[in-house]
């Protein structure tokens, strides 16, 4: 089953409270997401042990199995939009089309436990990426491919805002 293309531009999270998750990703900074992902790797391992974690809720809505594969693949795009930003002067960031990947790498039919241990990995490493960074590299700036501008302080707020959103997705 294909499921309808997100095309929310969720960048208001910079200045509001998410109603849905109670994340507020205006309080986040490198450091919390450093500190703050170990913390939810364990609960997002507990939720792909699950039985049920392949199968989708309803026909419009992702499977804990789909929000994982895509979780882990956050962790890789924000590290690597991190360590873009630490060594040039305002990138552009390659589009990603989360909903072709989806659909590309098959999420639905990964295994759990590969994924378990892949997101495992990728988490730990975004973390450590984003535990090196100093605090005078806070405002470096990079740019999404919309236009949305970026700091390092704001790309920690949105990137854990969205780890902390989907895990609330599946009840994690």
């Amino acid at each position: 089953m294909a499921i309808i293309p997100e095309d929310k531009d969720w960048t208001w999270v910079l200045a509001e409270t998410c109603p849905e998750c109670g994340f507020a990703a205006a309080e986040a900074t490198p450091s919390t997401v450093a500190s703050t992902i170990p913390t939810l790797l364990p609960r997002w391992q507990a939720v792909l042990r699950r039985s049920e974690s392949s199968v989708r809720p309803d026909e419009d809505t992702w499977s804990p199995l789909e929000y994982a594969c895509h979780v882990r693949d956050v962790f890789d795009i924000f590290e690597a939009r991190l360590e873009l930003m630490l060594a040039q002067d305002n990138p552009t960031f390659e589009n990603w089309d989360q909903d072709k990947t989806a659909v590309e790498s098959d999420y639905g039919a990964q295994d759990p436990a590969v994924v378990s241990h892949e997101l495992v990995d990728a988490g730990e490493e975004a973390a450590s990426a984003f535990a090196s960074v100093s605090e005078d590299q806070w405002e470096r700036t990079g740019v999404r491919s919309n236009g949305s501008v970026f700091t390092v302080h704001t790309l920690a707020g949105y990137f854990l805002h969205d780890v902390v959103h989907h895990l609330h997705d599946v009840d994690g």
